[in-house]
């Protein structure tokens, strides 16, 4: 530990004095902010627009998803929306009928495995 400061007293005690003085210098900026939000009127109590990761013009990404069975896909499938191997084909689908279609006999993906989150009670 301390490698990567001077072994020497003389040049250890200036740099505890640069921290000290770059401590108060910190501190100061601190109470100055502490002030300066003290002095704003209060934010408004609605909660904040929700905003896509994904940009402006760009599709948010779905929670679930469903794959149909086709091309490169045995049996209809159940994604997490984000998941690698869900093809280009997934169809948004909300948690409950996601649920539904595991139920009824849809596969979970084996990669994403939404079966872990979707089955729980």
């Amino acid at each position: 530990m301390g490698h990567d400061l001077p072994p020497d007293l003389a040049r250890l005690r200036t740099l505890e004095t640069w921290a000290a003085h770059y401590l108060t210098r910190i501190r100061a900026r601190i109470a100055a902010v502490e002030r300066q939000q003290a002095q704003q009127p209060p934010a408004p109590t609605a909660a904040p627009p929700v905003r896509s990761a994904a940009g402006p013009g760009r599709v948010r990404t779905p929670d679930w998803g469903l794959a149909e069975a086709g091309i490169g896909v045995p049996a209809t499938e159940i994604h997490r929306g984000d998941c690698w191997a869900r093809g280009k084909t997934l169809v948004p689908v909300s948690v409950e009928r996601a649920r539904a279609e595991l139920a009824g006999g849809a596969q979970s993906c084996a990669v994403c495995r939404p079966d872990r989150v979707l089955t729980r009670p």
